[in-house]
């Protein structure tokens, strides 16, 4: 691969995912710092990740796919999306805050599928080579939580520079785009193009399967849980007197980056619903770490819970990305993964982030969280998609060529 399209390639990885975790993982604790938001109000700021979701493949089918070159939409996107975040972070009130995050949002998430679309096009191997590509999202993701913790925003109340700096960095990601390697659009704009198209609803037929719809299932039931986790998990180790929470929060991602590259063995080795359920015992285990944790003697409890993400996300979602890629089949692979993808980032985390925001607000009283209540509600959530789970799913073993394509 040329050096010059490896570096930009992995300096636009970097920033997309600096972008996100920059405000992302605080949100909740800026919200209640500066707005005291209710646990609704809360629920809404992190439900505009879903609705962007759903949007999302609108705006890629529509426009990205069709009229423009993927990097020049890419740096318009992030353009906008800076101004966005700057004018966020001076919001005088959650009424004010609420727009700008949700019109940033309808325009940041079509971008994880345009930063793809741009890798993909320019890799001589994709399949060989993403991952070393893709791996810098997640070392911008780290890197942006420790500059958080670091600076100490958190304790010293100033959260609203993380929206500023994540603005800073979207600024810088969109000027970067305009230099990216050339991706024209990948369909004729006079081609004729449906909603069923756009959204993949041929991959519906991947339902008939009933292994595969109980999967389906599953995988919309066990967002509701982790909704839980990206809403609360920062104001609550705040609020327990965990010092640099944000730091801390990004062991999280060291971990996912490292149980990734156990992942395909342990696929081969044990196959695909022992990986998916060891997944889910990962969310049970981690919500009732948080429920009993606290920030002194059973402070390993809660860092446990954070390095349990790994194996939370990687055993779960990529496992689960891994099957719906062998169960597809080249004719409808990428409606199959833009499908799943809408439902557990679209509905799933909708309905998650609904209920953690109903669920914090009937456990606080006079702004105190009676934590232990909010946190075993999704371990009991994550226990009974496990059960369910267990009991419906039959087992398929996947080749370490399905793996690798």
């Amino acid at each position: 691969m040329n050096l010059s399209i490896r570096l930009k390639l992995s300096t636009m990885m970097f920033l997309e995912f600096f972008i996100w975790g920059a405000w992302f993982v605080t949100m909740g604790t800026f919200l209640a710092q500066a707005f005291s938001a209710t646990g609704a109000q809360t629920g809404m700021a992190y439900n505009t990740q879903a609705i962007g979701a759903i949007v999302a493949p609108f705006i890629i089918g529509l426009i990205a796919d069709r009229y423009f070159a993927a990097q020049k939409i890419l740096g318009m996107l992030h353009l906008i999306g800076g101004v966005l975040l700057w004018f966020a972070a001076t919001s005088a009130s959650f009424d004010a805050f609420y727009p700008y995050i949700l019109i940033y949002m309808l325009l940041y998430m079509p971008t994880l599928a345009l930063v793809n679309s741009v890798a993909f096009r320019h890799l001589p191997d994709p399949a060989g080579q993403f991952a070393q590509i893709r791996v810098l999202g997640t070392i911008g993701w780290i890197v942006a939580g420790l500059v958080i913790g670091n600076l100490g925003w958190e304790s010293k109340n100033v959260l609203h520079y993380t929206f500023q700096m994540a603005a800073v960095a979207s600024i810088a990601l969109g000027l970067l785009s305009f230099f990216l390697p050339d991706t024209p659009p990948a369909v004729d704009k006079n081609s004729n193009v449906s909603v069923r198209d756009i959204l993949g609803l041929d991959a519906l037929a991947l339902l008939k399967d009933s292994r595969y719809l109980v999967f389906f299932i599953a995988s919309i039931l066990i967002c509701i849980p982790l909704a839980f986790y990206y809403q609360n998990a920062n104001l609550f180790l705040n609020d327990v007197g965990v010092e640099n929470a944000a730091s801390k929060m990004a062991y999280g991602q060291v971990s996912e980056t490292l149980f990734m590259l156990l992942l395909p063995i342990f696929i081969i080795r044990f196959g695909i619903k022992i990986s998916l359920l060891v997944g889910m015992a990962a969310w049970v285990l981690r919500y009732v770490l948080f429920a009993y944790g606290d920030a002194g003697d059973k402070a390993w409890m809660l860092i446990l819970g954070i390095v349990l993400h790994g194996i939370c996300y990687d055993f779960f979602f990529v496992t689960g990305q891994i099957y719906t890629n062998y169960k597809a089949g080249e004719k409808i692979k990428s409606a199959a993964q833009g499908l799943i993808t809408l439902a557990t980032y679209g509905i799933g985390m909708m309905i998650g982030f609904t209920l953690a925001g109903m669920i914090s607000d009937k456990y606080t009283a006079d702004g105190v969280h009676a934590w232990f209540n909010i946190w075993i509600i999704p371990a009991a959530i994550a226990a009974a998609v496990l059960v369910l789970f267990l009991v419906s799913f039959k087992d398929e073993k996947v080749s370490a060529e399905n793996i690798r394509h």
